[in-house]
């Protein structure tokens, strides 16, 4: 009779404790609950509040960058300009210059823009190359200079507009703004116009490109004192300023004090970029930039030509893959 009187105590006691540890469990789960039910209501919020996408966005504040982009019709061209967009909007202060190599803007770069949320970032301008600078057939691509037109039409435009923008704002003084060949066959990183962000008044910023002159690199190199002595370029290193067009920007102030800077078809291969820094700046005087030269942040990369064979096939018996789209 004790054992059994024993053992239903022991059974209670058993039950009290369980009841108490399960209570103890829920007002825990409750706690953790309502803790991750805040946590989430924070991280809305701050996504709300802008501190959410936004924060992956470089350049939120800063002078604008003017990007000039010479382009023409081909295959690949929507394609690299779609590549080229996404890179745009996820920097804010990028306005995009567009130049084609028409005598007329395209609908296919108009519709492009209208896509990508990009028409009040941009404008789209036309120049036509004359035809005895254009390439012919097979002509390799080194052949003749390529984009003077378009980045002359750019520059002119970009003077007319930090000139009027100024007057209309009663300023003596232009606001500092930056200008940047960006040439729609490269590779970008978003971190590359944080570092042209920081280029100075009067200044050219400089910083590496990788894949370019048959090197896995072509990047300024400096002294001690971090002033650019020259450039590590294998080819044609003889040049006043041996870099490739990804690798510098300028300080737009420079350009309305030098109006006679720019491209020409007059100057020898390779020197486009020697003709329009020439009056500008001298080496030593270069803004480094991209951790003191050692971050590679732009990539000289082309797109291979599509093998459209069949589409040549069907092109002669008058019909077309792409026909009634745009591709």
């Amino acid at each position: 009779m004790n054992q059994e009187v024993r053992l239903r105590v022991k059974h209670v006691v058993i039950s009290a404790v369980v009841i108490v540890f399960l209570f103890f469990y829920s007002l825990s789960s409750g706690r953790d609950c309502e803790s991750e039910e805040s946590r989430s209501n924070v991280v809305a919020e701050r996504w709300a509040a802008g501190q959410g996408r936004d924060a992956f966005l470089p350049n939120r504040k800063g002078p604008t960058i003017y990007a000039v982009t010479p382009t023409y019709a081909r295959p690949v061209q929507k394609a690299e300009l779609t590549r080229l967009s996404h890179v745009i909007r996820l920097v804010p202060n990028i306005f995009w210059v567009i130049v084609e190599d028409a005598t007329q803007t395209s609908p296919l770069v108009t519709n492009l823009l209208s896509r990508s949320g990009l028409q009040d970032r941009s404008v789209q301008l036309f120049a036509k190359t004359p035809t005895n600078f254009k390439l012919q057939g097979k002509d390799p691509n080194w052949l003749k200079p390529r984009g003077v037109e378009q980045r002359n039409e750019a520059l002119k435009w970009i003077r007319k507009h930090l000139k009027r923008d100024a007057m209309g704002n009663g300023d003596a003084k232009v606001s500092h703004s930056l200008v940047y060949f960006m040439d729609d066959d490269n590779t970008y990183s978003t971190e590359l116009f944080e570092e042209i962000s920081k280029i100075e008044r009067g200044k050219v910023g400089v910083w590496p490109v990788g894949l370019v002159g048959g090197l896995m690199v072509e990047k300024p190199v400096l002294n001690r004192d971090g002033l650019v002595l020259g450039f590590n370029s294998a080819w044609k290193p003889e040049r006043p300023f041996p870099l490739d067009m990804a690798g510098f920007a300028i300080s737009s102030d420079l350009l309305l004090d030098n109006p006679q800077a720019q491209f020409s078809y007059e100057v020898e291969r390779g020197y486009q970029e020697s003709e329009i820094l020439r009056h500008l700046t001298i080496a030593h005087d270069m803004q480094p930039l991209a951790n003191q030269c050692k971050n590679v942040l732009v990539w000289h990369t082309r797109t291979e030509t599509p093998k459209l064979d069949a589409e040549k096939t069907l092109q002669k018996s008058g019909k077309k893959s792409n026909d009634g789209m745009e591709v």
